[in-house]
């Protein structure tokens, strides 16, 4: 196969391993840098630029699209789909995955454990948001925050208040949850490709930190899931309709609950901590799933 993936830095371990595996399967790989695409938007006739030359002969695209460009990197992989070429996860999944509310409406939609969220667009309704979610301590985001970032824990009444009072001056789109607290500011991260679950591992934040991030200091081991997280997590990426993505996981007094499904996850912290070669998987399985002008909108909503 000729293959594109869509990323800015070739230089990241996620990137320079997904191109050693393919390669290392005789494929040819190209990495094109998002932001640099020029798209011609005609009637029969999609087109895609990069560099001054007409992009031609690519069989699939692998998307792996920053959150902050996502709108543009979606609007490019939905070029991609237009002109045939197979894509390892489809722009509408992408999207769905990408927009927080809407993605945990649907897993709910699906009956898939949540944490108790709560969304207000009025600031007046401060004190009805705490209340839905059991009150403090609660865990407070921003819609568009990612590994970590935009994710407050506000502790008591008074300082949660005082931090989505903040967000809101701020003029800033947040959500509040529930506090899981038995899970130990610790997740589990499921890596999911084809509709199984290929490698797991606990992350656990940095001392003092809630947060379980790798990026923001954490640590990760690999991990046994139960019967009911695997699951879980199939279910969550089957209802975003992801063939390839890390599903998050806080094990709760109530079972699983999902608190994210990431459409690019990252390879290096599950392939350390697991010794698995989770990028030949994604290849594998792109070669298994491959067919000419495969484009299909899986899941709903």
């Amino acid at each position: 196969m000729k293959i594109a993936m869509l990323a800015r830095n070739p230089n990241l371990y996620s990137h320079k391993r997904l191109v050693e595996a393919a390669e290392a399967r005789g494929h040819e790989i190209d990495i094109i840098s998002t932001l640099r695409v020029s798209m011609n938007i005609t009637s029969l006739r999609p087109e895609i630029y990069y560099g001054g030359a007409k992009l031609t002969g690519y069989d699939a695209v692998i998307p792996r699209i920053g959150v902050s460009i996502t709108q543009f990197g979606l609007a490019v992989l939905r070029q991609f789909e237009m002109m045939g070429v197979y894509p390892l996860n489809e722009s509408v999944a992408i999207g769905r995955s990408r927009d927080k509310l809407r993605s945990l409406q649907i897993l709910a939609r699906r009956g898939i454990g949540l944490p108790v969220t709560a969304f207000a667009h009025d600031p007046k309704k401060t004190d009805e948001v705490l209340s839905i979610v059991g009150g403090a301590p609660v865990v407070i985001k921003l819609l568009e925050g990612t590994q970590g970032i935009g994710v407050v824990l506000g502790e008591t009444e008074k300082s949660a208040k005082s931090v989505i009072e903040a967000f809101r001056g701020a003029n800033v789109a947040i959500m509040v949850q529930e506090f899981i607290k038995e899970a130990g500011n610790s997740d589990i991260r499921c890596f999911v490709i084809g509709g199984k679950v290929v490698a797991s591992m606990e992350r656990k934040g940095a001392e003092g930190d809630f947060r379980s991030n790798i990026h923001r200091g954490g640590s990760s081991r690999s991990i046994r899931i139960t019967p009911q997280e695997r699951a879980t997590a199939v279910e969550a990426a089957k209802a975003m309709g992801l063939n390839v993505c890390g599903v998050d996981i806080l094990r709760s007094n109530h079972g699983p609950v999902v608190m994210e499904v990431n459409s690019s996850p990252g390879l290096e912290g599950i392939e350390n901590a697991t010794g698995k070669d989770i990028a030949g998987m994604v290849i594998d399985f792109m070669e298994k799933d491959f067919k000419p002008g495969k484009v299909r909108t899986k899941g709903k909503g």
